[in-house]
């Protein structure tokens, strides 16, 4: 059966892995995803990623990170879904838990933190809200 929501699986797939204690979880590759981890990489919610081609279809291993035993990522939502997408200028990116999280966006340049999306003085789809 076909995914219809691919980045909201993988989100489903990290707030799982970290509900259970696991030091990483395995997500199908695809661009998006990667770009998606980058951010949630650069913002400190994830140790990091990698490929995984040891499968019969190419991998994201996304290594979970933990703070005092509790999970960095306390709250992971998709925001824009498949049924009905959501597009913010840059003046109106939501602020999530008033600058402690972030949402992030893909914009004309690339998948960005909602910060970085304000510096650059792009908007775009509001992929999902992290904290």
């Amino acid at each position: 059966m076909a995914m219809t929501d691919p980045l909201g699986d993988m989100l489903t797939r990290i707030r799982n892995g970290q509900r259970a204690k696991k030091d990483s979880v395995l997500s199908p590759a695809s661009k998006l995803r990667a770009n998606v981890l980058e951010v949630l990489q650069r913002e400190g919610y994830i140790r990091g990623y990698s490929e995984d081609s040891s499968g019969k279809h190419p991998a994201l291993r996304i290594e979970l990170k933990y703070f005092e035993g509790e999970p960095a990522i306390k709250h992971v939502a998709r925001v824009s879904k498949p049924g009905r997408r959501v597009y913010s200028g840059s003046k109106e990116l939501p602020i999530v838990r008033n600058g402690l999280g972030i949402t992030i966006v893909s914009t004309p340049k690339g998948v960005l933190s909602d910060a970085e999306a304000r510096t650059e003085n792009v908007g775009g789809e509001v992929l999902a809200e992290v904290f």
